[in-house]
């Protein structure tokens, strides 16, 4: 039996060029960016991770970035369309003139009673900021020295919306693996929240008669549930292959554990223990001021360092971030 998740963890894509990555989720976004590592499967490639001061679970969108010519990815079914972020619901006059003077264009809707905004990235990933109540409930940590006054920074994952060819091999895995309640409807989108509710326990399915997208820059790359240790994984890989789907783990991922898994619609399901987390590695006030490695690779680090490209961390004056 597993353990119901509390909700997301993190979200993982793909970049193009690392430093327009960086600069846009730091100084348009406002995340602190709290670590430069390596892709532990590709070393030639950056790990960035962007989330509050603290990196919190369930505040942390990450980026593989490949700035190989030609790797552009294309959305699809089996992938992630949107990733949302809650703000407090006196912030969106606040946000739409941000992102306007920073030459990103908005589309303001309603959903579920929120008011939404959404864009993309610089590298066309879908973006949203929903305003909603459960921003008063988010455990996301402000930072201090950050180019976005603390009373409208990000809270955190609201939710993540998934693209499938069907409601239902997704959603069964969503209630009878991950513990998420259908709870409503709202034109063609399914809406789904874990048990305890509140910051970053939504999942949103929309249905998509496009073929399965393919992934590369521009694409999500997985969605990242979070659950308290070890022990769970094995369940939660007992409860896969149950179900006739291949799980890959538990995997070492300094920062935290990992089982990995393909629902039947397609998305990559990372499940992810609350840590050890960040600082495991760096000081709090110096996340992300320096490349950091795992120790199974810092044999390696000057092969590792004259590999990947120039990068230049931003706001690096404010607290090493």
């Amino acid at each position: 039996m597993t353990e119901p998740t509390p909700g997301l963890h993190h979200v993982t894509a793909i970049a193009g060029d690392p430093q327009a990555n960086a600069d846009f989720y730091v100084e348009t976004l406002g995340l602190r960016f709290v670590k430069r590592t390596v892709n532990h499967d590709d070393t030639n490639t950056y790990h960035f991770y962007f989330g509050d001061y603290e990196g919190t679970p369930g505040t942390n969108i990450t980026f593989f970035p490949w700035t190989d010519s030609g790797r552009d990815g294309e959305f699809g079914a089996g992938q992630t369309r949107d990733t949302a972020y809650l703000i407090p619901p006196d912030s969106v006059d606040f946000w739409v003139e941000r992102l306007d003077d920073h030459g990103v264009a908005v589309e303001e809707a309603e959903r579920f009673g929120d008011t939404v905004l959404r864009f993309s990235d610089p590298d066309g990933i879908g973006l949203e900021l929903v305003a909603s109540e459960h921003a008063r409930d988010s455990d996301a940590v402000p930072w201090p020295d950050g180019p976005v006054p603390e009373a409208h920074q990000l809270r955190g994952f609201h939710s993540v919306t998934l693209a499938v060819r069907e409601f239902g091999p997704t959603e069964e895995i969503l209630t009878e693996v991950l513990g998420y309640e259908h709870v409503g409807d709202d034109g063609d989108r399914r809406r789904y929240q874990t048990s305890e509710g509140g910051a970053h326990s939504i999942l949103d399915l929309v249905q998509t008669d496009a073929g399965r997208g393919t992934m590369g820059v521009g694409t999500v790359h997985h969605v990242a549930f979070t659950t308290e240790n070890v022990d769970d994984l094995a369940a939660y890989k007992q409860a896969c292959a149950d179900r006739g789907l291949a799980a890959s783990g538990p995997i070492d991922r300094k920062y935290f554990q990992s089982l990995y898994c393909r629902e039947p619609g397609g998305v990559l399901f990372e499940i992810a223990t609350d840590g050890p987390g960040f600082d495991v590695d760096e000081d709090v006030e110096e996340l992300g001021s320096s490349l950091v490695l795992p120790e199974w690779l810092e044999d390696e680090r000057a092969e590792i360092e004259a590999a990947l490209p120039e990068f230049e961390p931003p706001h690096a004056e404010d607290g090493g971030s």
